[in-house]
């Protein structure tokens, strides 16, 4: 019984897409954690990027694997590659779920562990310096309670803002009576921290719908070279 070319070659070209999807992820991922990376404080509220660059390298190796498989019609190839996919297909959906429901318990953790981090006159000078330049590219003034986080220490030009120039780049920005920012940079964090937890929950899920693909196309073929070479055959 000849394989069908059809189903191979489409299982080919679907694992070759999603090879350089892997290696777009991957990419994008890179460039994100050189460009944006290197603050204390926002570092450790930011996992998605490590998860994305995670999720790039095992699309690419599981790529690789299903066109070898696909292009060599090897049944090992193809039931490995069926077994990955339907792993990394039940993980995505759990962290999805997970994420989902999570999201509100979410704000309660960051608030905790930013209000560790006071009084901030303690803090060496690096997160100082850190926290400076968060609150200039957030418009935002201290970690929870405002300005009030630097006591005893005077708070910094970066919590000032010109009450008479009120477009911002950043949505939302208030600027007080006094001349600086009201809003705490934890604010701004979860916000932004929401806004990347929903672009995760979209990669996942288009990620989701390639995986599907996947397993109809490989165990199609699989089951084809199972019936060519016969049930002694090996792979």
């Amino acid at each position: 019984m000849a394989v069908n070319k059809c189903v191979k070659y489409l299982l080919f070209f679907f694992n070759l897409l999603f090879w350089l999807s892997g290696c777009l992820i991957l990419a994008v991922s890179i460039y994100l954690r050189v460009s944006k990376g290197g603050n204390q404080i926002t570092d450790q509220y930011f996992p998605a990027v490590n998860l994305m660059i995670a999720i790039g390298t095992i699309i690419m190796v599981l790529g690789f694997l299903g066109c070898c498989g696909a292009y060599r019609e090897s049944r090992c190839m193809l039931l490995l590659f069926f077994i990955f996919l339907l792993i990394i297909f039940i993980l995505l959906v759990a962290a999805g779920i997970a994420g989902a429901v999570s999201q509100n318990k979410m704000e309660d953790w960051v608030n905790k562990q930013l209000k560790d981090m006071l009084p901030l006159s303690k803090q060496p000078d690096t997160v100082k310096s850190d926290l400076k330049n968060l609150q200039k590219d957030f418009k935002c003034c201290g970690l929870v309670n405002g300005k009030t986080d630097w006591s005893p220490d005077p708070f910094p030009e970066s919590c000032r803002c010109n009450i008479t120039n009120s477009p911002t780049p950043v949505p939302g920005a208030e600027c007080g009576s006094e001349g600086y920012y009201s809003t705490p940079c934890s604010t701004r964090i979860i916000n932004l921290m929401k806004e990347n937890m929903v672009i995760v929950l979209g990669i996942a899920f288009g990620i989701a719908v390639l995986l599907i693909f996947g397993l109809a196309f490989s165990m199609a073929l699989y089951c084809q070279i199972s019936k060519k070479d016969g049930p002694t055959t090996n792979a």
